[in-house]
Protein backbone atom coordinates (compact mmCIF):
# COMPACT_ATOMS: atom_id res chain seq x y z
CA UNK A 1 0.00 0.00 0.00
CA UNK A 2 1.31 3.43 -0.90
CA UNK A 3 1.79 5.89 1.98
CA UNK A 4 -0.64 8.43 0.56
CA UNK A 5 -1.95 11.59 2.16
CA UNK A 6 -5.27 9.80 2.61
CA UNK A 7 -3.66 6.91 4.51
CA UNK A 8 -1.84 9.35 6.78
CA UNK A 9 -4.92 11.47 7.46
CA UNK A 10 -6.97 8.36 8.26
CA UNK A 11 -4.35 6.93 10.63
CA UNK A 12 -4.55 7.27 14.39
CA UNK A 13 -2.58 10.10 15.96
CA UNK A 14 -2.70 10.06 19.74
CA UNK A 15 -0.87 10.83 22.98
CA UNK A 16 1.25 7.76 23.80
CA UNK A 17 2.12 6.61 27.36
CA UNK A 18 4.99 9.11 27.41
CA UNK A 19 2.47 11.90 26.65
CA UNK A 20 4.02 12.42 23.22
CA UNK A 21 2.07 12.90 20.00
CA UNK A 22 2.47 9.61 18.06
CA UNK A 23 1.33 8.66 14.55
CA UNK A 24 0.36 4.99 14.13
CA UNK A 25 1.30 3.67 10.67
CA UNK A 26 1.69 0.02 11.65
CA UNK A 27 0.90 -2.89 9.40
CA UNK A 28 0.03 -1.17 6.10
CA UNK A 29 2.73 -2.95 4.03
CA UNK A 30 4.12 0.48 3.08
CA UNK A 31 7.15 0.10 0.74
CA UNK A 32 8.39 3.71 0.74
CA UNK A 33 8.23 6.65 3.13
CA UNK A 34 6.52 9.62 1.43
CA UNK A 35 3.98 12.40 1.92
CA UNK A 36 4.77 12.79 5.63
CA UNK A 37 4.50 16.55 5.35
CA UNK A 38 0.70 16.23 5.68
CA UNK A 39 1.09 14.49 9.06
CA UNK A 40 1.98 17.69 10.85
CA UNK A 41 4.25 17.83 13.88
CA UNK A 42 4.69 14.47 15.61
CA UNK A 43 6.97 13.35 18.46
CA UNK A 44 6.94 9.70 17.36
CA UNK A 45 5.98 7.63 14.33
CA UNK A 46 5.33 3.89 14.44
CA UNK A 47 6.21 2.16 11.14
CA UNK A 48 6.28 -1.37 12.63
CA UNK A 49 5.23 -4.24 10.31
CA UNK A 50 5.62 -2.60 6.90
CA UNK A 51 7.79 -3.26 3.80
CA UNK A 52 10.06 -0.20 3.93
CA UNK A 53 13.49 -0.85 2.36
CA UNK A 54 15.30 2.46 2.95
CA UNK A 55 14.98 4.83 5.88
CA UNK A 56 14.73 8.06 3.91
CA UNK A 57 12.55 10.84 2.47
CA UNK A 58 11.48 12.59 5.67
CA UNK A 59 10.49 16.27 5.59
CA UNK A 60 12.35 18.51 8.01
CA UNK A 61 10.86 17.44 11.36
CA UNK A 62 12.58 19.10 14.34
CA UNK A 63 9.99 17.76 16.79
CA UNK A 64 10.25 14.08 15.83
CA UNK A 65 12.35 12.16 18.37
CA UNK A 66 11.24 8.51 18.04
CA UNK A 67 10.98 6.15 15.06
CA UNK A 68 9.69 2.59 15.58
CA UNK A 69 10.56 0.57 12.47
CA UNK A 70 10.70 -3.05 13.64
CA UNK A 71 9.85 -5.83 11.18
CA UNK A 72 10.37 -4.03 7.88
CA UNK A 73 12.87 -4.69 5.06
CA UNK A 74 15.21 -1.79 5.80
CA UNK A 75 18.71 -2.31 4.47
CA UNK A 76 20.24 1.17 4.50
CA UNK A 77 19.91 4.65 5.95
CA UNK A 78 19.80 7.89 3.96
CA UNK A 79 22.86 10.02 4.71
CA UNK A 80 20.55 13.05 5.12
CA UNK A 81 18.53 11.49 7.94
CA UNK A 82 20.27 13.58 10.59
CA UNK A 83 19.44 16.78 8.71
CA UNK A 84 15.81 15.75 8.25
CA UNK A 85 15.36 14.59 11.88
CA UNK A 86 17.83 16.70 13.90
CA UNK A 87 16.36 15.69 17.28
CA UNK A 88 15.94 11.96 16.70
CA UNK A 89 16.82 10.23 19.97
CA UNK A 90 15.31 6.72 19.64
CA UNK A 91 15.43 4.44 16.60
CA UNK A 92 14.14 0.85 16.66
CA UNK A 93 15.27 -1.22 13.65
CA UNK A 94 14.70 -4.66 15.17
CA UNK A 95 14.13 -7.46 12.61
CA UNK A 96 15.23 -5.72 9.42
CA UNK A 97 17.77 -6.53 6.68
CA UNK A 98 20.81 -4.38 7.45
CA UNK A 99 23.78 -6.53 6.40
CA UNK A 100 26.92 -4.37 6.29
CA UNK A 101 28.32 -1.90 8.81
CA UNK A 102 28.74 0.63 6.01
CA UNK A 103 24.98 0.53 5.40
CA UNK A 104 24.54 2.39 8.69
CA UNK A 105 26.72 5.38 7.82
CA UNK A 106 23.62 7.55 7.50
CA UNK A 107 23.35 7.45 11.29
CA UNK A 108 26.70 9.20 11.76
CA UNK A 109 24.99 12.60 11.39
CA UNK A 110 22.24 11.79 13.91
CA UNK A 111 23.89 13.81 16.64
CA UNK A 112 21.02 13.45 19.14
CA UNK A 113 20.57 9.67 18.86
CA UNK A 114 20.83 7.96 22.27
CA UNK A 115 18.85 4.70 21.87
CA UNK A 116 19.28 2.30 18.94
CA UNK A 117 18.12 -1.28 18.41
CA UNK A 118 19.49 -3.40 15.55
CA UNK A 119 18.61 -6.77 17.05
CA UNK A 120 17.78 -9.53 14.55
CA UNK A 121 19.63 -7.84 11.68
CA UNK A 122 22.45 -9.69 9.85
CA UNK A 123 24.85 -6.84 10.64
CA UNK A 124 24.88 -7.79 14.33
CA UNK A 125 26.93 -10.89 13.41
CA UNK A 126 29.76 -8.80 11.97
CA UNK A 127 33.09 -8.73 13.78
CA UNK A 128 33.45 -5.64 16.01
CA UNK A 129 29.80 -4.75 15.36
CA UNK A 130 29.15 -3.15 18.73
CA UNK A 131 32.44 -1.22 18.78
CA UNK A 132 31.83 0.14 15.29
CA UNK A 133 28.35 1.44 16.14
CA UNK A 134 29.72 3.12 19.26
CA UNK A 135 32.40 4.78 17.08
CA UNK A 136 29.85 5.74 14.42
CA UNK A 137 27.37 7.39 16.82
CA UNK A 138 29.23 9.05 19.73
CA UNK A 139 25.99 10.31 21.29
CA UNK A 140 24.61 6.76 21.70
CA UNK A 141 23.90 5.61 25.28
CA UNK A 142 22.03 2.34 24.71
CA UNK A 143 22.65 -0.16 21.90
CA UNK A 144 20.31 -3.14 21.59
CA UNK A 145 18.84 -2.24 25.01
CA UNK A 146 22.24 -2.51 26.72
CA UNK A 147 23.94 0.52 28.25
CA UNK A 148 27.21 1.48 26.57
CA UNK A 149 30.03 1.32 29.11
CA UNK A 150 33.10 3.56 29.31
CA UNK A 151 35.39 0.63 28.60
CA UNK A 152 33.45 -0.06 25.39
CA UNK A 153 33.95 3.54 24.26
CA UNK A 154 37.67 3.21 24.88
CA UNK A 155 37.81 -0.05 22.91
CA UNK A 156 35.90 1.56 20.03
CA UNK A 157 38.32 4.49 19.97
CA UNK A 158 41.33 2.15 19.93
CA UNK A 159 39.89 0.20 16.99
CA UNK A 160 38.31 2.94 14.91
CA UNK A 161 39.65 6.29 16.12
CA UNK A 162 37.25 9.24 16.00
CA UNK A 163 34.89 10.74 13.44
CA UNK A 164 37.50 13.41 12.70
CA UNK A 165 40.42 10.96 12.55
CA UNK A 166 39.13 7.46 11.71
CA UNK A 167 41.54 4.56 11.51
CA UNK A 168 42.21 2.66 8.29
CA UNK A 169 39.91 -0.12 9.51
CA UNK A 170 37.07 2.35 10.07
CA UNK A 171 37.46 3.79 6.58
CA UNK A 172 37.47 0.30 5.08
CA UNK A 173 34.26 -0.71 6.85
CA UNK A 174 32.54 2.52 5.85
CA UNK A 175 33.21 1.72 2.22
CA UNK A 176 31.75 -1.78 2.51
CA UNK A 177 28.08 -1.37 1.65
CA UNK A 178 25.37 -3.63 0.26
CA UNK A 179 24.73 -3.17 -3.46
CA UNK A 180 21.22 -4.59 -3.64
CA UNK A 181 18.53 -6.31 -1.62
CA UNK A 182 18.74 -10.09 -1.49
CA UNK A 183 15.36 -11.17 -2.91
CA UNK A 184 15.48 -14.57 -1.22
CA UNK A 185 16.11 -12.92 2.13
CA UNK A 186 13.35 -10.37 1.65
CA UNK A 187 10.88 -13.12 0.81
CA UNK A 188 11.73 -14.91 4.04
CA UNK A 189 11.50 -11.66 5.93
CA UNK A 190 8.12 -10.87 4.42
CA UNK A 191 6.77 -14.27 5.42
CA UNK A 192 7.89 -13.82 9.01
CA UNK A 193 6.44 -10.31 9.11
CA UNK A 194 3.06 -11.63 8.00
CA UNK A 195 3.06 -13.92 11.02
CA UNK A 196 3.74 -11.06 13.42
CA UNK A 197 0.93 -10.14 15.75
CA UNK A 198 -0.14 -6.52 15.80
CA UNK A 199 -1.33 -5.50 19.23
CA UNK A 200 -3.24 -2.30 19.99
CA UNK A 201 -3.36 -1.11 23.60
CA UNK A 202 -6.72 -0.29 25.13
CA UNK A 203 -7.14 2.95 27.07
CA UNK A 204 -6.76 1.11 30.40
CA UNK A 205 -3.63 -0.69 29.18
CA UNK A 206 -2.09 2.62 28.04
CA UNK A 207 -2.75 4.05 31.49
CA UNK A 208 -1.08 1.06 33.18
CA UNK A 209 1.96 1.35 30.89
CA UNK A 210 2.28 5.03 31.70
CA UNK A 211 2.16 4.23 35.43
CA UNK A 212 4.74 1.47 34.98
CA UNK A 213 7.13 3.91 33.30
CA UNK A 214 6.59 6.58 35.95
CA UNK A 215 7.17 4.04 38.76
CA UNK A 216 10.15 2.27 37.14
CA UNK A 217 13.12 1.89 39.47
CA UNK A 218 15.82 1.54 36.82
CA UNK A 219 16.67 2.40 33.22
CA UNK A 220 16.74 -1.33 32.46
CA UNK A 221 13.09 -1.60 33.49
CA UNK A 222 12.13 1.32 31.26
CA UNK A 223 14.11 -0.20 28.37
CA UNK A 224 12.24 -3.49 28.78
CA UNK A 225 8.90 -1.69 28.59
CA UNK A 226 10.04 0.31 25.54
CA UNK A 227 11.22 -2.88 23.84
CA UNK A 228 7.88 -4.63 24.39
CA UNK A 229 5.96 -1.66 22.99
CA UNK A 230 8.30 -1.28 19.99
CA UNK A 231 7.93 -4.95 19.09
CA UNK A 232 4.15 -5.00 19.39
CA UNK A 233 3.86 -6.74 22.77
CA UNK A 234 1.92 -5.67 25.83
CA UNK A 235 4.37 -5.22 28.74
CA UNK A 236 3.95 -7.79 31.49
CA UNK A 237 1.45 -6.59 34.09
CA UNK A 238 -0.28 -4.11 31.76
CA UNK A 239 -2.71 -6.37 29.87
CA UNK A 240 -6.45 -6.27 30.57
CA UNK A 241 -7.87 -9.31 32.33
CA UNK A 242 -9.71 -10.63 29.27
CA UNK A 243 -6.44 -10.76 27.28
CA UNK A 244 -4.89 -13.01 29.90
CA UNK A 245 -7.60 -15.64 29.63
CA UNK A 246 -6.26 -18.59 27.59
Amino acid sequence: MRLSAEVINNSLSYLNPLKERELDLRGHKIPTIENLGVAGAQDAIDFTDNDITTLANFPLSPRLNTLLCARNRIQNIDRRLGEQLPNLTTLVLTSNLVKELGDLDGLSKCYSLTHLSLQENPVTKKENYRSYIIFLIPSLRFLDYQRIRTVEREEAKDLFGTQVEPTELASKLRGNKSKALDSSTTSTKGASANKAMRTQLTASEKKRVQEMIQNARSLAEISRIEKDLAEGRIPQGAADADRMVS
